[in-house]
């Protein structure tokens, strides 16, 4: 949503705002006559769109979408078949309590509009769920949506990418924007489709030739609304601060130029937030500094860039781009801690015992020269070998990363043995060519070079929040809500299917051992996935309500203000508190804040997951017909999902792909059994599939095994996909661009289907 829809928003959800018309909130608005036209097609887009309320008296109101007796306000899902299903607002998310919409009875709402719903019958829905009829559309999710052109009858033609419309959209005259068929366009929808009657949309965009290398990225960023350019006066503001920065200058700073600092980023990275110092006194005691950029300085509250920042809410990391928080000028230079050069922090310095227990903290915007730049995959070679000469690395330095590896390793030990937890998740790197196609794709390699770091801005993050909390600072924190004890049972029956018993599992203690216990198991991965899928979401939030899978009851993101919103807003706390201010605490405006970072940081994630899954499928589709070897991730009553080992990708095999038997589920063992062969297909068995179809735009990919090469492949169009889990997320405390997601399937929103053929009964002899 741009700034004017917002301010027309705001403006009519004001509370003390009576009903105004449309010149009226122009003129309260500020908008002058030559931009009156726009404005004017604006809120009637919004009135269309059911975001405003026209009266008879032509005045303009918030809608009445208070619920009722009888009525659900939520999110809508509508499934490639045509029905939908409702998550209430407020409401666990459960399967069981979404309320289910029939085909015809779903308006125009589509996938992420948050509608009215009139609840129609209880329980009567697949699964028992309640069924309803929505009533009215209260906000959409987006107005614009990516696809690939074609001309049908004299008419242009879009198919949307993804499942949530199965039929393509009627875009007008053909060649329209010079469209070509086969070229990925993005459309503003003018009328959405219904049951009754097809969509109809504009080509606002043409992003070029659909396989393009940069096309496929493009067209995620377009449909998910990612802005990815910056407007002439934040890039202004920016050169402005550039020209009047003075890297000499350091008054009113703590001046820490001549102290000993280190980073350890990726070697690809071209931002730095952080920087780290340590020291060792001669009764063990350590005195660990973490200093991080101090962009506040340069992005004042209620500026250009701040805006800008405020609205973007984090840099997106994709594989063939960055699209950053902040103008480059700024993200990559002015505050990144770039070795040799003289650069502002904010610093937090924590002392800790022997043990590793912190005895103190303290905290002063500072200035520093980084000594030395590493990446990761250099650091644990010169840890692992003391004795080996290392080339441009002074003595001192490298008796600072031993010194960084034993705290590190402390720290990590005492987190752990407090309850904290983490997944064995690995994420998914693509590998790119010089054209900036796809020449294949690995698991991210983790070792304890990162953890090094990770432990570091877990304790600088956990010491700045207990300082704000002490000092009754109200601030956004990162919390991660305990787990409903259902979901827990349930994660301990499906891990005692397996073998695996959980005595308690609303213990952390016992969670570990469940995660220990399966690291090295063929079901690795579904033990682990299947602990995230009961866990709830990290989100960000002014409440104090703990961090859950970390085990710390004051948590919050101060790290990475580069391409994080919300440790921006922290430093803007911490630094009035060092300059003898108070901070402000407006809990409300907080509150919309963390919804909003929130909802940026989802959208980084999902763009981030689709643009890996589209060029996985992408090289995948030039596969199709070859063997790879596979685990299986997931089993359902329709099949399969299995998870290849070169690539790692996943892909479904449909039961009716499976050898001449019928096949049905034993859901205590999770596994699929023919009734004559007795042929046993088990979570975390591997097998070898061969690539049977990949459907780019429709995110599928189909496998058959290796064994039964004559197998159907099921036909183009809605199939069924594995239950997945919510986005839930365990953080890990380091950077914003290292907790990425692998290549994963929807989650599956249609009525299970059943496996196995009904049989009528057989009628009794008289």
């Amino acid at each position: 949503m741009d700034d004017l829809s917002q301010r027309v928003l705001d403006y009519i959800a004001g509370k003390d705002n009576k009903p105004v018309t449309l010149k009226g909130l122009a003129k309260r608005l500020n908008i002058g006559p030559d931009e009156y036209g726009d404005f004017r097609s604006l809120v009637k887009s919004m009135i269309k769109s059911n975001q405003i309320d026209l009266a008879k008296d032509k005045t303009l109101a918030k809608p009445d979408t208070a619920p009722t007796k009888g009525t659900v306000v939520g999110i809508f899902r509508r499934n490639a078949k045509g029905f939908g299903f409702v998550k209430p607002k407020g409401g666990s998310g459960e399967r069981s309590e979404q309320i289910f919409i029939p085909a015809n009875a779903g308006r125009d709402a589509s996938s992420g509009d948050e509608v009215l719903v009139k609840i129609a019958k209880r329980g009567k829905g697949p699964r028992n769920n309640p069924e309803g009829r929505v009533i009215q559309v209260i906000s959409r999710a987006s107005g614009l949506f990516v696809g690939t052109y074609f001309e049908r009858n004299g008419n242009g033609m879009v198919k949307i990418d993804g499942t949530t419309f199965n039929d393509p959209i009627d875009v007008g005259d053909p060649g329209a924007k010079g469209a070509i068929p086969g070229d990925k366009v993005a459309i503003e929808m003018v009328s959405y489709p219904t049951a009754f009657r097809a969509g109809e949309g504009v080509i606002t965009e043409v992003l070029g030739p659909r396989g393009q290398p940069g096309v496929d990225t493009l067209a995620i960023i377009r449909a998910l609304g990612i802005p990815d350019s910056f407007d002439e006066e934040t890039l202004e503001e920016a050169r402005e601060i550039a020209r009047e920065f003075d890297d000499d200058d350091v008054k009113g700073r703590l001046d820490l130029t001549k102290t000993l600092t280190i980073t350890i980023d990726p070697a690809s990275a071209r931002d730095f937030d952080d920087a780290v110092t340590l020291t060792r006194d001669e009764k063990g005691f350590w005195s660990l500094g973490v200093h991080i950029a101090d962009v506040s300085h340069f992005v004042r509250n209620g500026s250009h860039l701040d805006r800008t920042a405020r609205k973007r809410g984090t840099s997106v990391y994709l594989p063939d781009r960055v699209i950053p928080m902040l103008p480059e000028i700024i993200s990559n230079s002015l505050a990144s801690l770039q070795a040799g050069h003289l650069r502002y922090t904010v610093t937090a310095q924590m002392e800790f015992a022997p043990d590793g227990v912190r005895t103190g903290s303290s905290f002063a915007r500072s200035a520093i020269r980084v000594d030395h730049r590493f990446a990761y995959e250099q650091v644990m070679p010169l840890i692992q070998n003391p004795d080996e000469p290392a080339e441009g690395v002074r003595p001192e330095i490298r008796t600072m990363l031993n010194d960084m590896y034993k705290l590190a390793m402390i720290l990590r030990k005492r987190r752990f043995a407090r309850g904290a937890l983490e997944l064995n998740m690995p994420e998914v790197e693509v590998d790119l060519n010089t054209e900036g196609k796809v020449s294949g794709a690995h698991l991210a390699h983790h070792d304890e070079s990162h953890e090094i770091i990770e432990e570091f801005m877990l304790a600088a993050n956990e010491a700045v929040a207990s300082h704000l909390t002490a000092k009754g600072v109200a601030f956004l924190r990162r919390t991660h809500s305990d787990p409903e004890p259902r979901k827990l049972k349930e994660f301990a029956e499906f891990a005692r299917s397996l073998g695996i018993v959980i005595e308690n599992p609303q213990s952390r203690f016992d969670l570990q051992k469940v995660l220990a216990a399966s690291a090295d198991a063929p079901e690795a991965y579904a033990v682990h996935f299947g602990l995230l899928r009961s866990l709830k979401q990290a989100i960000y939030s002014p409440e104090p309500e703990g961090h859950f899978a970390l085990a710390i009851e004051e948590y919050c993101h101060f790290t990475s203000p580069i391409r994080r919103y919300p440790d921006l807003q922290v430093h803007r706390q911490l630094c009035s508190l060092l300059a003898g201010n108070k901070p402000r605490s407006d809990m409300e405006e907080l509150m919309v804040l963390a919804e909003h970072c929130t909802k940026t940081e989802r959208r980084a994630e999902i763009a981030e997951r689709e643009v890996i899954k589209v060029k996985l499928l992408t090289f995948l589709s030039t596969k199709v017909g070859e063997k790879f070897h596979a685990v299986l991730v997931g089993v359902e009553d329709f099949g399969f999902f299995a998870r290849l080992v070169e690539l790692p990708a996943e892909g479904l095999v449909h039961v009716t792909s499976l050898a001449n038997d019928f096949y049905y589920l034993e859901n205590e063992t999770h596994t699929l059994v023919g009734r004559s062969s007795g042929k046993r297909y088990r979570l975390g068995d591997r097998i070898e599939v061969i690539i049977a179809r990949v459907d780019i735009d429709r995110r599928e990919l189909d496998l058959i095994p290796a064994d039964n090469p004559q197998a159907e492949v099921p036909e183009q169009g809605p199939r069924p996909t594995m239950r997945r889990p919510s986005e839930a997320r365990l953080d890990r405390p380091a950077r914003g661009n290292e907790t990425r997601r692998g290549f994963r399937s929807k989650p599956r929103e249609e009525p299970k289907g059943n496996a196995k053929p009904k049989r009528k009964p057989k009628r009794k002899k008289r």
